[in-house]
């Protein structure tokens, strides 16, 4: 088996105030991923704001180091890689941001980013080459290359903008894609499309792909596999399916209710459940959604819960399914559809 990326026991720590009032947020807390290069799906990492999905996004990318634990490329600590070594890195991860337009200088025309990265990773050998290939990707991801190049980023939609980025990461000839939000700049009628780009390029590609995403109804449209994050720690994680069909922790749960359907009578889940009030009590040794949970028990308040499974591909962390064996592995990957064949 080909890991690509892999955190082994990976926790991020920022420190922020003053020197004798300094307050610490756990962004990331003892979280083991790989992403396998041989059996390429798409894998969500969702929750709400603050949950750590941008962390591990930049800690895979490598541009921020883990306070505690590693991160590897290929088997090799990311932070002991040859400068061949980061080179390849960047050009086989490849992210798709959040804003679009952030991506691009104004002063030169959308031209440039394609054009870029080829000379960059000496991807092409002749003009005529770096066109087809441009003209190519552009396609693959629904643009009219006529329509597209040799224009200014504010000429263009934000849809456009992002489906160009996407090229982008095409031209690169990446071995995996990071999404971060890629849909939640653009318009809801563009989002479909953005989404079917991601979709092209995993199943006819072949490229793995993060997505990372707030939005539980694009993560159960696109994705094979799911990481429900909340304060940083894994909730919930294994076949999207299942988890959004069956949610076994109180947060994914409360997660699913709060999605709205054009008939606001008909939930969900055929079991409401209502949150507590949130407290000013923070329990440091307990389970992190203790003071949120409705469902709330006094061991919550002094144990953390190990991740328990209940489906050959899904595992929680709460004492509700106590009964269940503990997940063996700390790779939570292990959980996750391997092959498309079994999510058929």
């Amino acid at each position: 088996m080909t890991k690509i990326i892999e955190l082994r026991n990976v926790t991020k720590i920022f420190s922020s105030g003053f020197i004798f009032n300094r307050q610490r947020t756990i962004a990331a807390d003892n979280i083991t991923l790989s992403v396998d290069e041989e059996n390429p799906s798409i894998t969500a990492l969702a929750g709400e704001s603050g949950s750590g999905k941008t962390t591990l996004f930049l800690l895979m990318m490598g541009q921020i180091k883990p306070t505690q634990g590693e991160v590897y490329y290929r088997g090799k600590n990311i932070e002991k890689l040859s400068k061949e070594e980061n080179k390849q890195l960047k050009r086989e991860l490849q992210p798709i941001y959040q804003d679009p337009f952030a991506a691009y200088n104004p002063f030169y025309k959308v031209d440039h980013v394609l054009t870029t990265p080829l000379k960059r990773f000496n991807l092409s050998n002749s003009p005529a080459m770096t066109s087809d290939m441009i003209h190519k990707a552009l396609e693959l991801v629904g643009l009219r290359p006529a329509e597209t190049l040799g224009r200014t980023p504010i000429q263009l939609s934000g849809g456009q903008r992002q489906r160009l980025m996407i090229a982008r990461a095409i031209l690169c000839q990446p071995k995996m894609i990071l999404a971060d939000e890629p849909v939640s700049m653009v318009d809801a009628s563009l989002r479909a499309t953005i989404l079917a780009s991601l979709v092209t390029l995993n199943r006819n590609l072949g490229i793995p792909i993060i997505y990372i995403t707030h939005d539980i109804t694009t993560a159960y449209q696109i994705c094979d596999n799911i990481v429900i994050l909340y304060a940083g720690s894994v909730a919930e994680t294994g076949s999207t399916e299942t988890i959004i069909r069956d949610p076994k922790h109180p947060y994914t749960q409360l997660l699913i209710s709060a999605i709205p359907l054009p008939d606001r009578k008909q939930p969900w889940l055929s079991t409401q459940i209502e949150e507590k009030a949130t407290t000013n009590v923070v329990q440091s040794n307990g389970c992190k959604f203790a003071n949120r949970c409705p469902k709330c028990m006094p061991r919550c308040l002094v144990e953390r819960p190990p991740l328990y499974q209940t489906d050959s591909h899904q595992a929680v962390a709460c004492f509700l399914y106590s009964h269940q064996p503990k997940v063996v592995s700390d790779d939570i990957s292990d959980m996750f559809i391997k092959h498309r064949s079994s999510n058929s």
